[in-house]
């Protein structure tokens, strides 16, 4: 992770995307970019968090990938996850529903963001 070229967020949300570096930044690594593409249909699937990760890995030459969506069914709360550019999941971070946690999306994404990224051993760098 440390080594990528290239990050891409699958997201129309820049505010999303500004969390996400700030976070990137705070631990160390690359600042990302938005790859603006249509997601609504990873709705569908089982797992929509993963199932944008997988489209912006077939529509983008990044070497890391950053994909936020529901975990699963609607209530189920979010998955922010980290894949490779093979489609190897990395990390993820989780987070309960809305109704639930009752979070700015903000908070929401920094804590999921963070919490992936520590499961794996990263830490903030100082200063």
């Amino acid at each position: 992770m440390k080594n990528a070229e290239k990050i891409c967020i699958p997201n129309k949300n820049g505010i999303k995307v500004e969390v996400l570096n700030r976070v990137l930044s705070e631990y160390g690594l690359p600042q990302a970019e938005m790859l603006q593409i249509d997601t609504n249909t990873a709705d569908t699937s089982r797992i929509p968090a993963l199932a944008k990760a997988y489209m912006a890995l077939d529509q983008s030459d990044a070497d890391l990938i950053i994909a936020r969506g529901r975990l699963g069914i609607p209530g189920s709360g979010s998955l922010l996850i980290f894949i490779d550019n093979k489609g190897r999941i990395l990390t993820a971070g989780t987070s309960p529903s809305h109704v639930i946690h009752k979070k700015t999306i903000e908070e929401a994404v920094y804590e999921e963001a963070s919490e992936a990224l520590e499961k794996i051993g990263f830490k903030k760098i100082e200063g």
